[in-house]
């Protein structure tokens, strides 16, 4: 199926990640040595929208970012992958950062990020890409920038009848008003139980959980389940699509992010949302083969030939 000719308009920040991988993290005081180092791109919005480019998608990124060296690492990341860059340049601020810690037997990762710049996108922000937004196919967003702008996002999308897809990460409290104007919501299971209250740890537990969130308002939910695939749940149906691997895992890290992009993707291309799901999964299974976020990345190409098998 040919991509749609309506952009996937992606509301989000970009920081640097700074990874650091050991044996495990160091307790209050200590130092201690690391493996390696990897200085790359991150932020969920940013790395959702080099997933989506990289998957096929005509995609833009609203933003803001710094003036200063990190800056550039984010636009030379974008015009590599194909993404449009809506950046608003804020010189007062700078642009973010993350500090990842990648443990070396497990791949696991804890994350702090500092967002800077993007840290200070408002609705009016928002507003001033208003048209852009209600002119896209699927409109993608998180919780990494102020609640407000990712608020004013959705409501301009829903109004024009654009599609909208919220990943709430990182984990946070959210109004029924905001649930309300998502009609795709994509927790993992750590965000899901942070919305619900109620454990998922399991499939029939993600299910209970999701149903939660379906009565505060949201159309459709994905769960996330790592190593266990995603639940897709909605009124009228109930599927666990399991993990499509790609080989070994590497690291985690952007494999949400991958997942959001590929999922978006294909139901930008009208793809029937199980298989938009499948799709997701599928992009973010050989992602997780690779080191880094936005670098692991597959192409179009090799997700196609991974769902063939």
């Amino acid at each position: 199926m040919q991509t749609s000719q309506k952009p996937i308009v992606i509301l989000g920040i970009f920081v640097a990640d700074t990874a650091f991988r050991a044996d495990r993290q160091p307790k209050m005081g200590e130092t201690i040595l690391g493996h390696s180092f990897v200085l790359g791109p991150g932020g969920k919005g940013s790395n959702q929208s080099v997933a989506a480019a990289m998957a096929g998608g005509r995609v833009h990124i609203i933003t803001r970012l710094g003036d200063d060296a990190f800056a550039e690492i984010a636009r030379a990341i974008w015009a590599k992958a194909g993404v449009t860059a809506e950046v608003k340049v804020d010189a007062e601020s700078y642009t973010g950062a993350a500090y990842i810690f990648i443990e070396q037997a497990s791949g696991n990762n804890a994350i702090i990020v500092a967002a800077g710049a993007a840290g200070r996108l408002s609705p009016e922000d928002v507003e001033a890409q208003a048209d852009l937004i209600a002119s896209a196919s699927i409109f993608v967003t998180q919780l990494e920038q102020p609640i407000p702008a990712t608020l004013r996002g959705l409501q301009i999308a829903r109004a024009a009848g654009v599609t909208t897809i919220l990943n709430p990460a990182p984990a946070a409290s959210l109004p029924n008003s905001l649930l309300a104007l998502c009609d795709f919501l994509t927790p993992n299971e750590t965000e899901a139980e942070a919305l619900t209250g109620l454990p998922v740890t399991t499939v029939d537990e993600a299910r209970i959980a999701a149903a939660a969130l379906l009565a505060k308002g949201v159309g459709a939910v994905i769960i996330t389940l790592g190593e266990n695939g995603a639940l897709y749940h909605d009124a009228l149906q109930s599927v666990h699509v399991p993990v499509i691997s790609a080989g070994p895992v590497v690291e985690t890290t952007g494999a949400g992010d991958a997942f959001n992009g590929g999922f978006a993707v294909a139901l930008s291309e009208g793809h029937d949302v199980i298989d938009a799901v499948r799709f997701g999964c599928a992009t973010a299974g050989i992602s997780v083969t690779r080191p880094g976020t936005a670098p692991a990345m597959p192409s179009r190409p090799e997700i196609d030939a991974l769902l063939a098998k």
